[in-house]
């Protein structure tokens, strides 16, 4: 399954700063994040809110991504609600081999700046070579980051071996304040102890931790108690995933965008408090949300900026395939054909996906399409159009309807 929905936000595009590689960073060395489609670390997430907006620290966004995840692998024992990857137990033949994820980690070197990288799933413990690809991409200087399952394979001593390799950054789920929720929607009775004594031992050996919550109407109640236990963890960043319904993730019922709306004025509220930087995944208006509460207090707060599926983010598959996200199943490619860096900068979708003039609809005629641009996933989800309009954004969902609720000023 795939934490966080994704579990390469490390995830998978990131929305609000951090450094995975320090305790208590993000990738774009403010706070944390080991990623984010996934699944940021780490989450197929294609948009998170970063502390800049595009081009933190002089990154040029359609030359560099700053967070490459890779689904190493499909396979994974649980079987959670919200799994964009469809899971199975079963690892596939088609996947990167040691020696082809040990060129991609070569490739990924190229870039300059060099992206933060997040090694996802399914669940990366499920292919023997798992600590042969850490070195590898150790070796090639790129630090790497990672999202385990919480089963018994994530062991005291997998953990050990995290830190002696040097891991950047482990994202552990947590989409519920109790057992019974988070077993729940995990699928699996035993994972919240499992969240709970991982944690601590990664934070006992040294290793940054961050937790990914996927928000559902599910799970939306337990977000106080969430983020309360995401401080007694000690973890650098709380990574919030609003729902992308792909995979098994189209059974569950969404926020609406109203709902979404108020929920992202609480999570910025919050994360100007919390000893912890907050950032969410695919909602890039999070950042539009943000200013809003700003203009409410009459003072400015910690900022947000926002990657995006092609924009910052790009996610490999298992089999090579390169996505804008790990929820936008459209490939610009395969790195068994062509190299990481020429897809990202000059395929056809990812250039479509940067030039914000490109987007229709609501989203296209957005006075904050530069600032925001929507999440290009869920546009993808819900009309089979990457170019499209988010459904969620508020803003945009009264234009789809014909109505003019309560706005801020644009």
């Amino acid at each position: 399954m795939n934490h966080g929905q994704s579990a390469d936000s490390t995830g998978g595009g990131g929305e609000t700063g951090g450094h995975p590689h320090r305790s208590g960073g993000h990738p774009n060395g403010s706070g944390g994040h080991p990623h984010s489609g996934g699944s940021h670390p780490h989450s197929d997430s294609s948009s998170t809110d970063t502390g800049e907006r595009s081009h933190p620290h002089g990154r040029d966004y359609s030359k560099s991504p700053l967070v490459v995840t890779w689904e190493v692998t499909q396979a994974c024992d649980l079987a959670c609600d919200h799994c964009r990857a469809e899971a199975d137990p079963e690892r596939s033949a088609d996947e990167l081999t040691t020696e082809e994820g040990i060129e991609l980690f070569e490739q990924v070197a190229e870039f300059s700046p060099e992206p933060f990288m997040v090694l996802s799933g399914g669940d990366p413990l499920k292919r023997p070579d798992i600590f042969e690809l850490l070195e590898g991409a150790v070796d090639v200087g790129v630090t790497p980051s990672i999202t385990p399952a919480t089963t018994p394979l994530l062991d005291r001593e997998t953990l050990e071996r995290f830190a002696e390799i040097g891991v950047g950054r482990v994202a552990l789920s947590l989409d519920g304040a109790t057992p019974q929720s988070h077993d729940g929607f995990r699928g699996e009775n035993g994972t919240y102890q499992k969240t709970m004594e991982a944690a601590r031992w990664a934070r006992e050996l040294g290793l940054s931790i961050q937790i990914n919550t996927t928000v559902t109407a599910q799970t939306v109640d337990d977000l106080p108690k969430i983020a309360d236990i995401v401080e007694e963890l000690d973890a650098a960043m709380w990574e919030v995933f609003f729902l992308v319904p792909v995979g098994r993730g189209e059974e569950l019922q969404q926020l609406s965008p109203n709902e979404a709306r108020e929920l992202m004025k609480w999570l910025y509220r919050r994360s100007q408090s919390a000893p912890y930087r907050v950032i969410t995944v695919e909602a890039p208006f999070y950042r539009r949300v943000a200013q809003e509460v700003q203009r409410e207090q009459g003072s400015a707060g910690r900022p947000v900026g926002s990657t995006g599926a092609g924009n910052g983010f790009v996610f490999v598959s298992h089999t090579g395939e390169v996505r804008p996200s790990g929820f936008l199943g459209k490939s610009a490619g395969n790195v068994r054909e062509t190299p990481l860096p020429e897809l990202y900068q000059n395929a056809d979708l990812m250039q479509r996906l940067r030039d914000r003039n490109s987007f229709s609809g609501p989203c296209g005629a957005c006075p904050m399409t530069d600032d925001c641009g929507g999440s290009r996933s869920r546009a993808y989800a819900a009309q089979g159009n990457p170019f499209g309009t988010d459904p969620l954004c508020p803003w945009a969902a009264s234009r789809l309807n014909g109505a003019h609720p309560e706005q801020p000023s644009d």
